[in-house]
């Protein structure tokens, strides 16, 4: 049986007030420092992983490390799990963005499938890039425990995929800074034990 420990990065700036992040590379915040060291201990507490991948984005990587000094279990990056590319949209807020593409930013969430981000990637491209890193984790059909660390976007797009959701339905999942979601592949049998437990979050403060 494959176990996909699924989780998102810690809090950085951009989340509130909202901004389209992207590839806008980051620190964590130091609620973000906090968020991964907590994630860290409470799979440390739960699983055992025998790997740890992320995106190459410098807040998924710290959110990485921290659960790899915790568990011992090795940490790579793969470029699958890069967050969205948001083209001419990115680092700008979601007023600026309506301001600009009024039409385009309403499309965005209304019917998300259809977007391409002038100059940047559409959910399609995303689909691609995030199937690829499943295929290879469950492809391989070993019995493990694989922790990715992702974004709200890619993370979006792996769980649909494994839930067998289509594309129209990425505003359907709510994933927080350092919430953990779970997932068991054992054969063709796909179950999502936990989807965005942010319990070991509590007390924290808030971005």
């Amino acid at each position: 049986m494959t176990r996909i420990v699924l989780v998102r990065h810690g809090h950085v700036e951009g989340i509130h007030p909202e901004r389209f992040r992207g590839r806008a590379d980051m620190p964590l915040s130091d609620l973000g420092v906090r968020q991964a060291a907590a994630t860290a201990a409470r799979i440390a507490a739960g699983w055992r992983p025998t790997r740890i991948i992320t995106s190459p984005m410098s807040r998924a990587v710290a959110t990485g490390a921290a659960i790899a000094e915790a568990t011992a279990a090795p940490a790579q990056t793969s470029p699958a799990l890069h967050d969205i590319d948001y083209g001419q949209w990115q680092w700008k807020t979601h007023a600026e963005v309506e301001a600009a593409w009024p039409a385009l930013f309403r499309l965005w969430f209304d019917e998300p499938q259809l977007v391409r981000f002038p100059g940047g990637e559409a959910l399609q491209d995303l689909v691609a890039r995030t199937g690829d890193m499943l295929r290879l984790v469950v492809g391989a059909g070993a019995d493990e425990t694989v922790v990715l660390v992702g974004h709200d976007s890619v993370n979006r797009a792996l769980l649909m995929q494994l839930i067998d959701q289509p594309l129209s339905a990425y505003w359907k999942l709510a994933l927080s800074p350092c919430g953990i979601t779970e997932i068991d592949i054992d054969g063709g049998r796909i179950r999502v034990l936990r989807v965005n437990e942010t319990a070991h979050l509590e007390g924290l403060g808030e971005g």
